[in-house]
């Protein structure tokens, strides 16, 4: 498969890349991107809901009243769940919802979604995104060069850029990643994925 490489002005440059098509142009596993993002989002939760029981509230455990003669129902100690400020019944207790996915599955998955986007034109490598300085201007700029202000922005670098990442962390629906922490979850919650040309030779490599 091959993609043209821009530059941060929006216009297309003389070079082209290679990338293989067992990564790009696969028929996509819908299933399998499934997968991977639900235990993108499950391994996110804290699990540390809980609530108190009755062996958790504070108050004397003396039975309220007699068991009969009463003329009401019988009540044990001030805890009862059907009090006001009583234990509650099977409440939610701390547990972990970490979830495994298969290596295999998981490379699938991120084949599937990068697949999805180059199919469907929504993947730009730019040769240098040209962010000397911390500017908000600059990446605004980008966007605007490649007419895509009002969509959903990934934008993959080949480690970690200091400038890019604060120069687009107040632009709102523009994100920067790693190419190696580039998730399934991230590629198909963005709309245009732009990747800087190592990042993208880096994540071709790694992933054929």
């Amino acid at each position: 498969m091959k993609l043209k490489v821009y530059n941060n002005k929006g216009q297309e440059t003389d070079k082209t890349l290679d990338l293989n098509d067992s990564v790009f142009a696969i028929e996509p596993n819908d299933h399998a991107v499934y997968l991977d993002c639900k235990q993108y989002l499950a391994n996110k939760r804290q699990g540390t809901h809980k609530a108190k029981e009755r062996s958790d509230i504070a108050g004397s455990r003396k039975k309220i009243k007699r068991q009969k003669g009463t003329g009401t129902a019988r009540f044990g100690d001030i805890k009862n769940p059907i009090f006001r400020g009583g234990g509650r019944v099977f409440g939610p207790r701390p547990k972990s919802y970490n979830e495994k996915v298969n290596k295999k599955t998981k490379r699938l998955a991120r084949k599937s979604a990068l697949s999805y986007k180059a199919k469907d034109k929504q993947l730009f490598v730019v040769d240098n995104f040209g962010v000397d300085e911390i500017k908000t201007r600059r990446i605004a700029e980008i966007q605007e060069n490649f007419k895509i202000s009002d969509k959903k922005l990934l934008i993959v670098v080949n480690e970690q850029n200091k400038n890019v990442y604060l120069s687009s962390r107040n632009l709102p629906g523009v994100d920067v990643v790693s190419v190696l922490n580039l998730s399934t979850y991230d590629i198909v919650g963005a709309s245009i994925l732009m990747f800087e040309e190592d990042s993208i030779k880096v994540l071709d490599k790694t992933l054929a």
